[in-house]
């Protein structure tokens, strides 16, 4: 833009005898000053890596990728090595031999250099050279980075998933020294409300991990569906898994209907084993959420004791948020410290999410039970026999060696010891968590709910409403200037949001999410001042050729004429 106003203010010089004068060096000037656009053009297709990285410095030049070239890895490189070779097969048809030594000449070389640690956990220094390619980092998290930025660094074809005829199999010469802002650059996957297939899921985490997006919270059970098997409470995907039908069209639209079609599905624990391996390899934590107190129908239904009222319940059919919810009785906080048993066995994380959103309490008002347990407990009023209830899963997590993470309502009431807070009603939440000395996810609607319309337009896929295009996502700030330095080391980063009720299908989820978990990845890794929209913008035309050779349903920024 500043290139453009440059160039708009060289003067055109004197009119003479009909024509514009301009004195020979001015021309060259403007020459020069006008080509630059395209200049930047040219190098921003060359070097169009998402996110963008700390410092990128091109040379001149190429490495030539070769059936002959060799993935050179040390013992702790060896899997990335590995899982390098595979990605780069399918399109080159090239099977690149993966092997011990030393950084040779004609290699990737893929080394663990303890004295990087200046960059962090997760940094690299990636060096392509004509001759080689160094890749190295203080850790395999690092290398594993730095090989997903040395994809995007060759012809996008690679991306595909045959074989692609006659394309030049070469990296630019450059210079890239990495890092990632924050430590928590997640994307939430709701298949509570559609249940998606585990290979979506497996496909999900991929397309994180291209992106060095590190987290995945799976949002596994609501009053729609548990979507977790637990072996000791087996009814919980026998009956809470499956509803009869689901509602079509709009929630706040009339009028309403059915489409009387059974849904439903779960992931059985090897299942799940299976998927937190898969994204162990990719240096993506998961984060499992099983919802208390609110948003219980589901597992009601499957317990009708565990409700408040007694009464049998189905599967809930529709969206929002409905009355149902956990009874704060001793049988049921031991229930789901049972079911929490087997969670952590699963998953090996650090975080278990325990939900405690939008947890209507008029049940617990007008229960004598729970009123009896709230004046025996010596509390004031539901808030707080919320707050207790989490609070009781929080040391129970502790014990286990686990931190408790829940939406930003954990707070009304007192907020838990250990407990960390996931802000989606704005900032505020997080602000107040972290003034206090708690830890802090951002992850406010106004930015980062892929659920919303990406335009006003209306042939925009359903979605829950609302309007949140790329720009909103891209200049998303998840430390707020009312932390002091500090307070704002308890922000932890920042996370996206996809929930489902409008997405039926794993391209609709797609589609949802790409291009904006582009710009969530860069809010997460880039620091403020290296970003730039229309750089980014500019970055993002390059990629989608690579989200094309994936196959992925994305939202071209340009619409097809």
């Amino acid at each position: 833009m500043q290139r453009k106003a440059i160039a708009s203010r060289v003067p055109a010089g004197a009119a003479i005898h009909g024509r514009s004068f301009i004195p020979r060096i001015g021309l060259i000037i403007l020459m020069m000053i006008s080509a630059l656009p395209n200049l930047a053009a040219q190098d921003s297709r060359k070097i169009a890596v998402v996110p963008m990285p700390v410092t990128v410095e091109a040379g001149d030049g190429a490495f030539n990728l070769a059936p002959e070239t060799r993935i050179i890895v040390d013992a702790a490189t060896r899997n990335t090595g590995q899982m390098l070779a595979l990605w780069l097969r399918p399109a080159t048809g090239y099977a690149l031999k993966v092997t011990r030594g030393e950084p040779a000449d004609g290699a990737i070389n893929l080394t663990l250099d303890r004295s990087l640690g200046r960059l962090g956990s997760e940094g690299y220094v990636l060096e392509v050279t004509p001759a080689r390619v160094n890749i190295s980092a203080a850790t395999e998290a690092g290398v594993f980075h730095a090989a997903e930025t040395l994809r995007q660094l060759l012809p996008a074809a690679v991306f595909a998933a045959t074989l692609q005829q006659g394309v030049d199999w070469t990296a630019p010469v450059v210079r890239i020294e990495d890092q990632p802002r924050f430590r928590w650059r997640g994307a939430m996957l709701d298949v509570s409300r559609h249940f998606m297939p585990k290979e979506h899921v497996l496909r999900f985490i991929d397309l994180l991990a291209i992106h060095k997006l590190n987290t995945f919270h799976w949002h596994l059970t609501d009053d729609q569906g548990w979507r977790i098997q637990i072996k000791r409470y087996p009814r919980l995907t026998e009956v809470g898994a499956w509803r009869k039908e689901t509602r079509l069209g709009h929630e706040r639209k009339s009028p309403h209907g059915f489409d009387k079609q059974p849904h439903g599905g779960f992931y059985t624990q090897k299942e799940i084993r299976e998927v937190v391996e898969y994204a162990r390899q990719r240096h993506i934590e998961i984060v499992p959420e099983i919802e208390m107190p609110g948003h219980a129908q589901a597992a009601i239904a499957a317990y009708p004791e565990l409700g408040v009222t007694g009464q049998p319940l189905e599967v809930w059919t529709q969206w929002g948020v409905n009355a149902n919810i956990f009874n704060p009785s001793e049988k049921t906080i031991l229930f789901l410290q049972n079911v929490l048993t087997e969670v952590v066995e699963l998953f090996p994380g650090q975080f278990i999410h325990v939900g405690g959103d939008e947890a209507i309490k008029d049940q617990w008002k007008s229960s004598p039970e729970v009123q009896a347990r709230i004046k025996e407990l010596g509390l004031k009023d539901e808030h707080e026999m919320q707050s207790y209830f989490i609070r009781r899963m929080d040391s129970f997590l502790a014990a286990k060696g686990r931190r408790l993470i829940g939406w930003d309502e954990i707070l009304d009431g007192g907020l838990a010891p250990g407990a960390t807070v996931m802000s989606w009603r704005g900032v505020e939440g997080g602000i107040t968590a972290a003034k206090s000395g708690h830890d802090v996810v951002m992850s406010p609607t106004t930015h980062v709910y892929l659920d919303y319309a990406q335009s006003q337009d209306a042939t925009e896929l359903p979605n829950i409403g609302g309007n949140l295009p790329l720009e909103t996502v891209y200049a998303f700030e998840p430390l707020p200037a009312a932390l002091t330095a500090e307070e704002a080391r308890h922000v932890l980063g920042a996370q996206a949001n996809i929930w489902t009720e409008y997405m039926p299908s794993p391209g609709h989820v797609e589609y949802m999410a790409f291009p904006r978990l582009l710009a969530m990845a860069e809010v997460g890794w880039t620091s403020p001042e290296r970003k730039n929209y229309d750089d980014f913008l500019t970055r993002v035309l390059v990629h989608e050729q690579r989200l094309r050779n994936l196959g992925v349903n994305f939202r071209p920024l340009k619409p097809a004429s």
